[in-house]
């Protein structure tokens, strides 16, 4: 069975979807569940048998008669600590300093996301990483923690505040109100329905316990980040309302036998951009206060401990300094290092194996299917790049059938070894045995095809490189960096630091991109045609017109277009004056774009806190620079995407623009020129909603055109303009989601897909393949354009409610995805338009293979890395979520191969038609 390069790309992606799936499964750790033990934990103890003693016959008396839990979230330790809680909560700072109380600085574990943070306070375990997914829709706690033991012995709770605590707790309050968690727009009524609830309950007598979790600041950070004015004025809310909570159970006291105790804490903190999920200091920094009349001025009982270590440390000094070189100083020294090393080596130990419990076998078993496909995907490239970009796929091969058995034989007694045997969870072993064989199959078929493919390659002799039966072809130089930039990318993955600071990979390769670009063009304008690389494919005329851009040169080529170099007359050679040195130019002019948006957004780690051009644009004193800048990106954005469109779309388009701004500036973003502040500051939901209703009325025209393409005879001028039309609803939805401040970003990526389409690529007549890795480069580089980094925490959440007025998972989910991954998913849009402008009926199948191939490789070796360091130091604050990145970028890449084979079916169609 023959299949085109994009299908079979399509579908070896979506299997690697699996394989990481797998492996995600098992690599993050799922906590151990204690939840048969809960109910019997709660019981009193057993009485001991005859003739011994036991203390647990009874439990403790209590210490405290009430118990409120008051947590903000996102309240960073110097908020309260610091300047502004001296300023805002005067109260509070009060207690510290001079009540009755105890107060620390608690370090948050990543991730620092809500849900993880609350099972981390009540259970007293470190949170696990894959909950960062989960806290989207938070299942039930199963672990032991203190809320199910004090609903056990009998204990009364009420909550009010973030319905995650229902979702983990459910049927375990009295009464309780939840509020929406992940719809940061609202910071003020998330609070009052909080705080309405107090002046009655503290006045009642019928609870144990009151937790309380106030969203609004955290949901202030989100919207405008730490230094917003109305930090302060949240935090002098709480300040009141934790006043008002101590006086009430001051004035109780003075009846009741014994003392309440009041906690003030949080989840996490805060960075400096609002957001929250990673490990900076501002993160992972919170306050705990506990206040009760209870407390005196005394040491802590871990604090005896200390000084006696310390006395200890202290003497053996105390003999040095005397210079005493007896034999009783050398064996102190021994004694209180060998105390230190087997201590730090206990607690080391502990702490690795608790929050590292990996499923060992799923990770092994996904990576192993992730390797397979990339090994497959590689030993096709000389088909799926030759000319017809067709592969031939033998489902059932004679010669491997047997070793398909074979193979299969093995890893059921593998698997059945390893089910039997395994002391911990293991994933695949809880599969029903048809699901786990369905895996284990796969695997053996997969191997079975890259066997069959290796002995092909060998036996016929075409491998990824030098073809014999051209002795005057070579690999050129951008090939040559193709191939060594790609392989620099995935070697660098291996460092903590270069995975912190990847941008600059991005930008170093996407720059030198440019450099070959422009001494490509110099060698064609200047050296002659001699010197000029050429393709199998290449462009003969304009990219806006229908006619013929690509055409088929050769027939008998058969060979890798990657890599291929013959020579053919340089169509640089018909441009004459100004076009020629306006292709020239082009590269510097990227150059310059690039260069520009390095400076708009500080990313990464060591440079982030460094002011940038978006911290000023963004501050409240430069709002009119932004309101301009904002209002020639938009113009800007419409010239440059208008110019294929219907006169429908471009009508819907300039509309949805014009709603953009008008969004932004109902939320107080941007100023109308005769608006003067921004009092009268709303959600935005109605001008969102309608720039929606133009970005689906924009992509159904295109979708339309497209689907028309196939019926026609004349489809290649419908199909031509139903890509761009989708490209464009996109960028109108980009466009909504964008700050102000980003959206040159988009003008940028805009500016430059224009000039390397009119002046780099159709005159210097790169191949399918070397197009698709430029986009991919371009696309991984405005990524972190964007202001993304491999930190959670510059994940914008907001972008997620644009439009919308309450909680709703898959729009939320679907919008904040795509916000985050706008940079690849517009240029891989951009690459189908362009290829689709053609008639070759194999361009598509080739990017699709070659983007397929491309995304592949740092999955792959990233799987690699992740496994070998596992016990790594910075495993979990920079390596895991650079590979919950890796694995969504995967699955992006999935449905845009998918895409990719769908337009290539439609542009095979329209080829025949035309």
């Amino acid at each position: 069975m023959r299949l085109g390069s994009g299908t079979f790309a399509a579908c070896c992606i979506v299997i690697e979807v699996l394989g990481v799936a797998l492996f995600l499964r098992g690599f993050f750790p799922t906590p151990v569940r204690s939840s048969s033990r809960t109910e019997h934990q709660a019981e009193p103890p057993a009485e001991p048998s005859a003739g011994a003693s036991s203390n647990w016959t009874k439990l403790p008396p209590p210490l405290f008669r009430k118990v409120v839990i008051m947590l903000i979230d996102a309240l960073r330790d110097d908020f309260v600590f610091g300047s502004k809680g001296v300023k805002f909560m005067p109260y509070t700072t009060y207690l510290v300093e001079k009540g009755s109380s105890h107060s620390f600085v608690a370090e948050a574990k990543p991730p620092t996301v809500t849900m993880p943070r609350i099972k981390a306070l009540v259970t007293g375990s470190l949170p696990g990483f894959i909950d960062v997914i989960r806290n989207l829709n938070s299942p039930a706690l199963l672990e032991d923690n203190v809320v199910t033991q004090a609903k056990a012995s009998g204990k009364r709770i009420i909550f009010y505040g973030d319905e995650t605590w229902i979702k983990l707790f459910p049927n375990h309050f009295v009464e309780y109100d939840g509020t929406t968690s992940f719809f940061v727009s609202d910071y003020t009524e998330v609070d009052d329905n909080v705080t309405r609830h107090l002046d009655k309950v503290l006045r009642r007598g019928d609870w144990e316990v009151l937790v309380l979790h106030y969203l609004g600041l955290d949901h202030i950070g989100h919207i405008s980040g730490p230094s917003s004015p109305l930090i302060g004025r949240k935090l002098s809310e709480m300040d009141s309302v934790l006043r008002k909570i101590h006086t009430s159970l001051l004035s109780e006291e003075r009846e009741a036998l014994l003392p309440s105790l009041l906690v003030l804490c949080s989840d996490h903190g805060m960075s400096e951009t609002g957001s929250h999920g990673a490990s900076s200091m501002e993160e992972v920094n919170t306050p705990l206060i506990l206040i009760s009349s209870a407390f005196e001025r005394k040491p802590e009982p871990g604090f005896q401990q200390f000084k006696m270590s310390e006395k200890l440390h202290g003497n053996w000094i105390r003999l040095y300094l005397e210079e005493n070189n007896s034999e009783v100083l050398s064996n102190l020294g021994i004694k209180v290092r060998r105390q230190y090393l087997d201590a730090l080596r206990t607690l080391g130990l502990s702490l690795s194996r608790q929050a590292a419990q990996y499923d060992i076998y799923s990770m092994v078993v996904g990576a192993v299917v992730v390797l397979e496909v990339l090994a497959l995907l590689l030993l096709s490239v000389p088909q799926a790049l030759g000319h017809k970009a067709e592969l031939e796929v033998t489902l059932s091969p004679p010669v491997f059938s047997l070793l398909f058995y074979l193979v299969s034989l093995i890893l059921w007694a593998l698997h059945v070894t390893v089910c039997t045997s395994a002391e911990g969870s293991c994933y695949l072993c809880s599969l029903s045995w048809p699901a786990a064989g369905a895996v284990l199959m796969l695997i053996s078929a997969l191997l079975c095809a890259v066997l069959s493919a290796l002995t092909e390659a060998v036996a016929s002799g075409q491998l990824l490189s030098k073809n014999p039966a051209h002795s005057n072809s070579r690999w050129s130089e951008l090939d040559l960096l193709i191939l060594l930039g790609t392989a620099g990318h995935v070697l660098s993955l291996g460092a903590s630091s270069f995975i912190e600071e990847e941008h600059q990979t991005w930008y170093f390769l996407v720059n030198t991109l440019c450099l070959a670009l422009c001494h490509e063009i110099c060698r064609n304008c200047f050296l002659g045609d001699d010197c000029e690389p050429q393709h199998c494919l290449h462009v003969e005329e304009g990219f806006d017109g229908a006619a013929p851009t690509l055409q088929d040169k050769n027939a008998s080529c058969d060979v890798p277009e990657l890599g291929r170099v013959t020579k053919r007359p340089s169509s640089l050679g018909t441009l004459q004056g100004g076009e020629k040195w306006m292709v020239i130019a082009s590269p510097w002019l990227v150059l310059a774009c690039c260069r520009l948006l390095r400076s708009l957004n500080q990313t990464g780690v060591q440079w982030a806190h460094r002011p940038d051009l978006g911290h000023w644009l963004t501050s409240s004193d430069h709002k009119t620079e932004l309101s301009v800048l904002a209002a020639l990106s938009l113009a800007t954005t419409f010239a440059l995407v208008q110019r294929r469109c219907s006169l429908t779309s471009k009508l819907a388009l300039a509309l949805g623009l014009l709603g953009v701004y008008c969004y932004r500036a109902a939320i107080g973003n941007v100023l109308f020129p005769w608006q003067q502040d921004n009092k009268d500051v709303s959600k935005g939901v109605t001008e969102a909603r309608l720039v929606h209703a133009f970005v689906l009325g924009i992509l159904f025209l295109g979708t339309k055109d497209l689907l028309k393409s196939q019926a026609i005879t004349a489809g290649f001028t419908a199909k031509t303009v139903g890509s761009w039309e989708v490209h464009s609803g996109l960028v109108l939805l980009a466009a909504l989601l964008f700050r102000p401040h980003n959206l040159p970003v988009l003008v940028c990526s805009l500016l430059i897909q224009t000039t390397m389409t009119k002046f780099i690529w159709k005159p210097l007549r790169h191949g399918a393949a070397e197009v698709t890795v430029m986009h991919y480069w371009f696309g991984q580089a405005f990524f972190y354009f964007q202001g993304n980094s491999n930190n959670i925490a510059t994940v914008d959440i907001s972008a997620g409610f644009v439009g919308l007025d309450t909680y709703m998972e898959i729009p939320a989910m679907f919008l904040t995805a795509f916000a985050t991954y706008t940079g690849p998913v517009l240029w891989a849009s951009h690459l189908v338009t362009f290829l689709s402008s053609e008639t070759s009926s194999s361009a598509l199948s080739r990017a699709g293979f070659c983007y397929a191939l491309i995304c592949s490789f740092p999955v792959s070796a990233y799987i690699v890395l992740v496994t070998s360091l596992r016990y790594h130091l910075f495993i979990w604050s920079v390596f895991s979520p650079k590979l919950l990145y890796e694995g969504m970028h995967l699955l992006i890449t999935a449905a845009l191969c998918v895409f990719f084979t769908a337009m290539d079916q439609t542009n095979t169609d329209s080829y025949l038609n035309y």
